[in-house]
């Protein structure tokens, strides 16, 4: 017999294959990869780059309603004051609502007839609303400290403007790409509060009442309408942006010299520094995507 015995050759071992799903491959460990696992790797795959321009006319924005805010509080001083009285808030109200419908009348491809009358419906039920409840705003926080209620007063528009969404407006507008989210509810809330605060240290119902319609139709209308002058034309909302912070600026200025600088320096950190600070950082963002990233789905599932 001859010794020398025929050896078998050996399997030829199976490729290994880069696969999702389908367990260990024979001849091979659960982590292993091959010289091609890198290939896939892409590096700052989904970073955006942005333009200095373009950000600093986003920013604006919110300098814009910034703005808003405070001459909001100008107002609520100057009545505190008793620098303006009761008629004189009236006929501000007045101003302000026509001047808003005004707006909306103009941008007419935004906003359709009946949207209008939707809102001019909505207009009449809250000014007869804060009407009626006035005398119960009026005594509301008797026994609390001015202090105090300047104090409550004054956080709650921080987080007012904290949680304000400034891509859009609470009340929804036709064309809008979203719906309000619930933190510009929560930002809604807080101003509506705020303003009761200040409209409870007021002497008379219809200081209450004129306080109060005033600062409805700023907080709830003043966002629907700039964002309709935004969408309308870009250039109308810079004019009309940069319009209002000089307004504001000459107001504050004749009020405290201190508060102008802060003002003047914050608007300015706000529109030119953030927006630099932001594209700087860019510079350090490092993503890196490849093949072991979790799958994602390339179609839709549906029922």
């Amino acid at each position: 017999m001859d010794n020398n015995i025929a050896e078998n050759p050996s399997p030829t071992r199976a490729k290994w294959r880069k696969v999702a799903y389908g367990g260990m491959q024979p001849g091979f460990d659960d982590n292993h990869i091959d010289d091609s696992f890198l290939e896939g790797m892409v590096m700052n795959a989904n970073v955006v780059k942005r333009d200095m321009l373009k950000v600093m006319q986003d920013s604006v924005s919110i300098s814009q309603y910034l703005c808003i805010v405070i001459l909001v509080g100008l107002v609520w001083n100057y009545t505190l004051r008793s620098t303006l009285d009761e008629t004189s808030l009236l006929y501000l109200d007045v101003s302000l609502l026509g001047s808003g419908f005004l707006v909306l009348l103009l941008t007419k491809e935004m906003l359709s007839v009946d949207l209008r009358l939707h809102y001019l419906l909505n207009v009449f039920f809250f000014t007869t609303g804060l009407y009626v409840l006035a005398p119960i705003y009026q005594t509301l926080t008797r026994s609390i400290s001015s202090y105090s209620i300047w104090a409550v007063t004054v956080s709650l528009l921080i987080l007012h403007l904290f949680l304000q969404d400034y891509s859009g407006s609470t009340v929804r507008a036709h064309g809008a790409l979203k719906n309000p989210t619930l933190t510009s509810f929560i930002s809604l809330n807080a101003s509506v509060v705020a303003s009761v605060f200040i409209a409870s240290r007021l002497p008379s119902r219809l200081h209450v009442f004129a306080i109060m319609l005033f600062s409805l139709q700023v907080f709830l209308f003043a966002p629907l309408v700039t964002y309709c002058i935004k969408k309308y034309s870009f250039h109308l909302h810079l004019c009309f942006s940069f319009s209002l912070m000089a307004v504001t600026l000459a107001f504050v200025y004749t009020l405290h010299r201190l508060l102008f600088v802060l003002l003047l320096g914050f608007l300015v950190f706000v529109t030119v520094v953030c927006p630099y600070w932001l594209i700087r950082m860019q510079e350090y963002k490092f993503e890196i995507n490849g093949p072991w990233d979790e799958a994602k789905l390339c179609f839709d599932i549906t029922d």
